[in-house]
This record gives C-alpha cells, structure tokens and sequence, in this order.
C-alpha cells in the first residue's frame, strides 16, 4: 500500500486547524477513491444531519491508480446533497488528481465554517487559510480562478477550485468549478462551499508517487497508453467528444427538446457535434495523465461591448449534457447561444443540465399561464429567447426575488410553489440527465443513488430492445439492468479509469 495515498488531511474552517491521519484501511477495503471517500462521509455525517451544517463534510478522494496511469485522472467529491437531500456525487479531472498525490495525501476532507470568507491554500503538508473577502461577490468566477493563479505557487500542476455568486448565495445546483473547463457539477457541492464560507482551494505539491518496480510500470504504461489510444471509444471522445451523441439521439426521437414536447429536431441538431467541429472547434484539451484530450473548446466571437470595430473571443468548453439541457431543451436554433448559455453559468456557477431543466420548466409553464410577467419580474422566457435566459441564469445567481430564489431550488420546489408538477422533469429532486430512450434509462435514473448516473446502462438496454423491435417484461428489464450495474463495479477493481476516484 503507498503510504502517501493512505494520508487523508482533515481541514475545520471554524478552529483554523488542519491535521493529518493515517487510514490504510480506506484504500485497503475499499474499492478506490469513491470507496475510500464514501466510507469517510458515513463516519462523519450521520443521517439527518442539514446538508449546509457546518459540521457536514466536503470529502475529496483519488484512488491507487490516480495519476501514475494513462486516463487515472478524476478526482471524487462526496457530501450530502443540498440538492436532494441525499447523496452528493461528483466527479472532476483536470489537474485534481495529480494535485492531490503530489501534496502527499489520499483525500482532503473539509468540515466546519469559518466566520468570515477564505480559501484553503494546501503547499505540500502545510495548510493556510487565506481572507477571501475582496474574492466574493465577483461578476465571473474566471476572474477568481485568474487571480489565484497570481497569488499561488505550484504552476502547471496545482488544483484551483472556486465557486461563483451561485454557490456563494446558497442555490442548491450551484457548481465548483477546477482549473478553467472542468466541474463537479451535480448536486450543489457549489452550495456546500458558500455554506462553510469556503470560495476556493488550492492545492499543489513537490512530492513524488512511489514505484516499487519502474521497469515493469513503464513496459505497463505504454501498454495501457498504447490500447488507449488506439481504441474506437477513445478515438470518439477525442475526435467529436460526446457531442458526437446529439445527432443519433435526435435521430432516434431520444432527445430532449423544449422541455420534452418533443424528442428531436426535424433536420440534423443546429448544435450537433459535427457542426460545431465544423464551425466552432478551436482547441482540444487533455486532463494530467490523460492521453485522449476529450476537453473540446468552441470559439464564440462576438462584438466587443465597448470598442465598435473589435470583436471579443471566447472559448467554451461543450459535452453533450451542457449541449442538450441549454441547446435542446430550450428549443435552441444556433451554436452561438447555445454557447452563450453555458458561458453564462460557467460565469455565476452554476450546474448547467439543471439551470436548462429549470429553464424548460419555466418556459412552459410561461406558455401554459402559470406564471406570469409578473413572477418573473418583467422577463418573457420564451422558446430559444436567450436574452431572457441570460438574465434568468443572473437573477438566479443573485437570489434577489422570491421567484427566482425558488428556481435557485430546481425544478421540483419551482413546481411545488407555482404548479406545473406533471411538466417538471427531475428524479428524486435531481433533473433529468440528455437521454430520453425509453423505460430502461428512466428506471436507471430513478433507481440510481444521485438519480442520474448512468452506471446500469439502461440508455444502450433501450437502444439494443429498439434495434430488435422487442419490449421486455419489467421483471426481464430490471434483472439487466441489475446485473449490468454489478459487472461494470467488478471491473473497477481492475480498470484504471474507474479506480481513479
């Protein structure tokens, strides 16, 4: 067992402490970082207790093959959801992981509230607790991410996380953000920070990953690098990424478009992956220790708002759920606002699949008459409007109306205050994930812990049972989906991608 990944830091943010503990049996008995991670919060949160408590933790978990392996790039965030109420799930690559394992420690984990804004500074074994006052409150949380890059060493492989104004004003599905282009997105681990005064942390380190045997981890690394790159489903990810799935599923009639009214476009998606290779593809990006560079960066170009004859460029990161909940589900007709919209929530914070559900919702329930100009303060959210939702994803960051406070709770709290439950698309409280197959995927999301992992594959279920024009007996379907679910976790023990966090 590495000793250093046996380290997990413990932070409280009330006492301005930090300390250390050695747990080898976290990662001993325990499948990987999401293993270890989970085990932690069971010890440490005990049911009942509020999400946003102060003593509610924040657990941040790599797993063995973390960094030293070609795709081991993720890191695992667990807490207890202020979303559902239920479990908080999410992971993140970037630089997370080899952040982490260079500052000497398997997993942080972040407890307590400090009485006034800061952000954790993590160099090596040494923890400081820096005043973020002069960071809250900022119009993008680019510019917070800019500025620790200025203030803090470890350049080029260190973790910077922030939240936005979203997460700051508590909104339930507010979002962290890592380096630049990479989230932990689901479930309001955002809301988890702004509730302990956290707006970011910063790690780094000038360690190293013991080998015990180089010669024989080099001949396996070329090999596992090698496979990878010579895959098919590697290749997808690299060459369209995800967005590669938004033409087949329109296609198909599984598409989630204007809030479900409809499953597809008429004609090829406006926002298709191969259209925005197309046209909009500027860059690819690759997480540490990651071959594939599945990160795909969209130029958005538009006219600068001061200076007249110049234009200001932006790039945006995109993947087939951002593209689906802020594209098809709002009825998009073109790139460029789509992209809009997920820079917009990049911006406050926000996680984008349940700001684009809340949005359906709201639009519909808009057309439907119940609720009016007059809740959502003189904006008309109307089908591709995206002046309108523009502003929305503002005044939801902002918290500033009542209206707009309950949106910043989801989909179902907005339906439970105002109406319109039988046209609220969510799972458990969590919205609903891009695929709209059919019986196999709603059963995935409804039985899942976070309801919206994709873990049982009930999406290719539906898609095999289509393909053979054959509907399977309940009992038939949940058997699948069950076995399906425990042979992906049985190779986690053996596959690197999965033992990463």
């Amino acid at each position: 067992m590495d000793r250093l990944l046996s380290r997990v830091l413990f932070v409280d943010l009330s006492r301005h402490r930090s300390w250390i503990e050695e747990r080898p049996d976290l990662f001993r008995d325990r499948l990987g970082g999401t293993g270890a991670a989970i085990e932690i919060l069971w010890e440490r949160c005990p049911a009942g207790r509020d999400p946003l408590a102060p003593e509610s933790p924040i657990v941040l978990a790599v797993g063995p093959l973390s960094s030293p392996y070609p795709l081991a790039s993720k890191t695992v965030a667990l807490f207890k959801s202020p979303h559902t109420g239920n479990l908080g799930e999410s992971h993140c690559g970037g630089r997370t992981a080899l952040a982490l394992r260079l500052a000497g420690c398997g997993a942080l984990v972040i407890e307590g509230k400090s009485d006034v804004p800061v952000y954790l500074a993590v160099h090596g074994g040494k923890v400081h607790f820096r005043d973020a006052r002069t960071l809250g409150g900022m119009s993008s949380s680019a510019t917070v991410g800019r500025i620790l890059r200025e203030v803090e060493p470890g350049s080029g492989c260190r973790m910077i996380l922030r939240i936005g104004r979203a997460g700051e004003n508590l909104v339930t599905y507010a979002a962290v953000i890592a380096e630049t282009y990479r989230h932990f997105g689901r479930l309001g681990l955002g809301a988890v920070f702004g509730s302990k005064g956290l707006k970011a942390v910063v790690v780094s380190g000038q360690g190293a990953v013991p080998v015990a045997h180089m010669r024989r981890y080099h001949a396996l690394y070329r090999s596992l690098h090698k496979r990878a790159m010579r895959s098919d489903l590697m290749r997808k990810y690299h060459d369209l990424g995800t967005a590669q799935n938004v033409a087949p599923l329109s296609e198909m009639a599984a598409l989630p478009v204007r809030n479900l009214l409809q499953t597809r476009y008429p004609e090829e998606p406006p926002f298709s992956g191969e259209k925005l290779a197309e046209g909009y593809l500027g860059r690819r990006l690759a997480c540490s220790a990651c071959p594939v560079a599945c990160i795909h960066l969209a130029v958005l170009r538009e006219p600068h708002p001061v200076e007249p004859y110049f234009y200001k460029t932006t790039f945006v990161s995109y993947d087939h759920e951002p593209l689906y909940a802020l594209g098809g589900m709002l009825g998009m007709e073109d790139i460029p606002g789509v992209l809009k919209l997920i820079d917009a929530v990049g911006h406050v914070g926000l996680d984008a699949m349940s700001t684009g559900v809340v949005f359906g919702w709201a639009t519909e329930a808009f057309e439907r008459e119940i609720i009016s100009e007059k809740e959502t303060a003189g904006l008309r959210p109307r089908w591709g409007a995206v002046p309108a939702y523009l502003e929305m994803i503002r005044r939801i960051a902002d918290q500033r109306t009542e209206f707009y406070r309950v949106l910043g709770e989801g989909v179902r709290a907005a339906a439970e205050r105002y109406g319109g439950e039988v046209f609220a698309l969510h799972f458990g409280g969590n919205e609903m994930p891009g695929y709209h197959t059919g019986p196999g995927a709603l059963l995935t999301y409804l039985s899942g812990a976070r309801h919206s992992h994709l873990d049982s594959a009930g999406y290719a279920l539906d898609q095999e049972c289509l393909r053979e024009g054959r509907r399977l007996p309940p009992e038939e379907m949940a058997g699948k989906l069950f076995a399906e679910e425990a042979r992906r976790q049985v190779l986690s023990e053996v596959a690197p991608v999965s033992w990463t966090g």
